[in-house]
């Protein structure tokens, strides 16, 4: 997998103790690399990250990132092979309630990354990750392309979108130069996968009502978003770090990780495919409510990562869903082990994109 490039590797992950962030230790971890981890808190309970004990498997530090000095510090006395930079305020809703620290840890935080990324002076490659939600939306049903205008009509994608900016003007200013560094940008769409309990989730929101047998309300049942299974912008992720480390061809681009076309799904039908499992009398009810503007319609357009990394997404919908709520039913069941069952999934997946040839499984 990935070249065995990870093996023995000293990895840097920001974000790690979050959703996506453990998933992504986790697979670090099989893949044999010596992960330090950056986080400011465990900021769910339950949380992933304790559920798999990850803390006791890594270097572990709770830091903010605007804190520079001590950043630096230990990026320095670490000296990563690779930088996964995920650390962000993640949730939409959030934005409207903490405007400037979503912009101060979205944009300030990266900025901070970026800036000390100018004193490394040893081989290293950087993986940042922002957000489908940095482009301006215009409801555009072809998709986003990285060419595409970036913007934000709230906070949370406008942070987005100006991280973007500071990590294109500092590659182009400061980085670009040094031979000893490369980076690239992922862009994912919204990412679905057992262990989430962040709130305003749509999945998180349903796996909370269905244990209790109730009905999850919903806002929105006709809003599309690039669901897609965790694994898959992790699979794009690690294999664009892998390029970036051994060629600079792709340093200091960006890549859409997102679902094919035909698997985008709107609100309504990924709840009605989810809930099979649970065995509800009414799985979901439909509110209104004003707590915070919506976009309607977002898709990412994946052409990109398709055509130069070769990458594309392993999970149809079905087994996106079958893998989601099989976690979750298991959680609530309490009859596996939650650590033997998630590296279970990684290996179904890696198993399954070996099966289709993808470059990246078959190194």
């Amino acid at each position: 997998m990935f070249n065995n490039i990870f093996q023995n590797k000293k990895v840097l992950v920001t974000g790690n103790t979050g959703f996506k962030g453990s998933w992504l230790t986790l697979w670090l971890l099989k893949l044999g690399a010596n992960i330090t981890g950056i986080s400011k808190d465990i900021p769910t309970n339950p949380s992933l990250f304790k559920v798999l004990k990850l803390q006791k498997k890594i270097d572990q530090h709770f830091l903010d990132i605007q804190e520079i000095k001590k950043l630096k510090k230990i990026i320095f006395s670490t000296k990563p092979d690779f930088i996964f930079h995920l650390a962000a305020q993640p949730i939409v809703s959030e934005s409207y309630k903490i405007p400037i620290e979503t912009i101060l840890s979205n944009s300030i935080g990266t900025t901070n990354l970026l800036q000390i990324m100018c004193d490394i002076n040893w081989k290293c490659s950087a993986l940042l990750v922002t957000s489908d939600k940095c482009y301006e939306n215009i409801e555009k049903s072809t998709g986003y392309k990285e060419t595409d205008k970036l913007g934000g009509k709230d906070i949370y994608s406008s942070s987005k979108a100006a991280a973007e900016i500071f990590i294109s003007s500092y590659f182009r200013t400061f980085l670009n130069s040094k031979d000893n560094l490369t980076l690239a940008v992922g862009r994912a769409g919204n990412v679905i996968g057992g262990g989430d309990w962040a709130r305003d989730r749509l999945v998180v929101d349903c796996m909370k009502a269905w244990q209790k047998k109730e009905s999850v309300s919903i806002r929105n049942p006709l809003s599309t978003r690039p669901w897609q299974h965790v694994l898959e912008p992790l699979s794009g992720y690690l294999h664009l770090a892998n390029s970036i480390y051994e060629s600079r061809e792709f340093n200091g681009e960006a890549f859409n990780f997102g679902p094919n076309q035909n698997d985008i799904l709107n609100v309504e039908s990924l709840i009605k495919k989810l809930s099979k499992k649970f065995e509800l009398k009414e799985s979901y009810k439909i509110i209104e409510s004003n707590d915070f503007p919506e976009s309607g319609l977002l898709q990412l357009d994946i052409s990109k990562a398709k055509k130069l990394l070769r990458w594309q997404p392993v999970l149809n919908t079905s087994e996106m869903i079958e893998s989601v709520s099989d976690w979750y039913f298991n959680f609530f069941e309490k009859n596996i082990d939650l650590m033997e069952l998630t590296l279970k999934q990684i290996e179904i997946y890696e198993s399954k994109a070996s099966k289709r040839k993808l470059p990246w499984a078959n190194q």
